[in-house]
């Protein structure tokens, strides 16, 4: 009885706490929504979600229910939450909406979730949002969306209906890409491209690589023939590295992973981009390797090529770069003059920018090479830099060094 009495005092309030966050409807239909939409003058938010979307999960738990997100929500649309995946478990609810979401999925081009679709009172499509957020950024963008101004759609059919002018297109462009319209983003892109008479200025740089995904794209031919010129203006390396980062997706990722997990053809791969792309094939190769032989935990090669990289592409490697080379002979490389090597990487990782986590790993090269006092120093000078569960690692880490503790094996 006492158990019965306090679940039936605890119902109001949980009710409350529900009621707080977005009213989603249930028990409907596409067209039950479309209508009370338009019946109330309100706009329809649609959450386009599937069952093992973790960024999903984590909006409908802590974002939607949140007071201000609700206050704001539901002053101004009628939500709707539609799964777009189909499960084993799912109610007749969701049934019901098997047909609306696979048209849905398909209209509206909808290829990452969450996506969240916002159409207007009397239903035709608005906007579009990708990706979850924080409260004070769901709402920003919520807001955002009903405003003609900042709505995708409405400002793509402006496009659609002539408007063509420079400033506009760049704008479209950049709004597409943001909203996951690769399609749109991408022609869009090229018909401002075709109105430039200069290329390689700060600001086209700027955008035509972030149009510059695949080798197909009119960028990479620029980054590939022309990367002293694009370099000279964005800066060294840059075209370079925007090449490989595109190559190895296309040429070398796709053979690394095997479904029989049998060793990578190393011979063949490098043969392949030596044919392809000669003058990134080497040091393309070696990063590759670097990264693969950490994946699987392969120390011994992992070090190796960590150290034939770095003896003949080290000037090129950025202060992530450096400390991830730096850490992994920490914990991997026992060899003296390999850890010298990598304090001199360590501290060039920091030499712009003391930040914390490659200070510590500063910090730990020095104590295993025995340099203890200097080892203290700079892993006080990391705490002292630290903030929460990072200053408690390092307040560990000093600890063991005042201790004398052999901590990397």
């Amino acid at each position: 009885m006492k158990k019965l009495f306090l679940l039936s005092f605890l119902l109001p309030f949980m009710a409350v706490a529900q009621d707080q966050g977005i009213h989603f409807e249930h028990g409907t239909s596409w067209a039950d929504v479309q209508a009370k939409a338009k019946a109330e003058n309100k706009y329809i938010f649609m959450d386009c979600f599937t069952t093992w979307c973790g960024p999903c999960k984590y909006m409908s738990a802590n974002i939607f229910p949140q007071e201000k997100v609700g206050s704001f929500m539901n002053d101004k649309f009628i939500s709707v939450k539609v799964q777009m995946d189909q499960t084993a478990k799912d109610n007749e609810d969701v049934k019901n909406w098997y047909a609306s979401a696979k048209a849905i999925e398909k209209d509206y081009s909808i290829r990452a979730y969450p996506t969240f679709l916002v159409f207007a009172p009397d239903g035709h499509i608005v906007d579009r949002q990708v990706g979850g957020a924080d409260a004070d950024g769901f709402i920003q963008r919520c807001a955002a969306s009903l405003q003609p101004a900042t709505q995708y759609y409405t400002q793509l059919d402006k496009f659609k209906k002539g408007q063509k002018d420079t400033a506009f297109l760049r704008q479209l462009a950049l709004l597409a890409l943001d909203k996951y319209d690769q399609g749109n983003a991408s022609d869009i892109a090229k018909l401002y491209l075709s109105q430039q008479k200069n290329l390689y200025t700060p600001g086209n740089l700027d955008f035509i690589e972030k149009f510059t995904s695949s080798s197909k794209d009119v960028g990479f031919d620029m980054f590939l023939h022309h990367a002293d010129k694009v370099n000279k203006v964005i800066g060294a390396g840059k075209a370079e590295n925007k090449v490989m980062e595109i190559v190895a997706k296309e040429e070398v990722y796709p053979q690394l992973m095997k479904k029989d997990n049998s060793a990578p053809d190393w011979a063949g791969v490098e043969k392949n981009l030596q044919a392809k792309y000669p003058a990134i094939a080497e040091e393309l190769i070696l990063k590759t390797k670097v990264q693969y032989y950490s994946y699987i935990k392969d120390a011994n090669n992992a070090v190796t090529n960590i150290v034939a990289y770095m003896k003949k592409y080290g000037h090129k490697a950025d202060p992530q770069s450096l400390n991830e080379y730096a850490w992994t002979i920490f914990e991997k490389c026992n060899d003296m003059q390999c850890i010298e090597q990598a304090l001199e990487w360590s501290k060039r990782s920091f030499k712009d920018q003391e930040i914390p986590a490659y200070m510590d790993t500063y910090a730990n090269l020095l104590y295993k090479s025995g340099k203890k006092a200097d080892a203290l120093a700079w892993e006080e000078k990391a705490l002292n830099k630290a903030e929460g569960d990072e200053k408690k690692n390092y307040e560990s880490t000093l600890e063991k060094m005042k201790k004398g503790d052999k901590y990397w094996e």
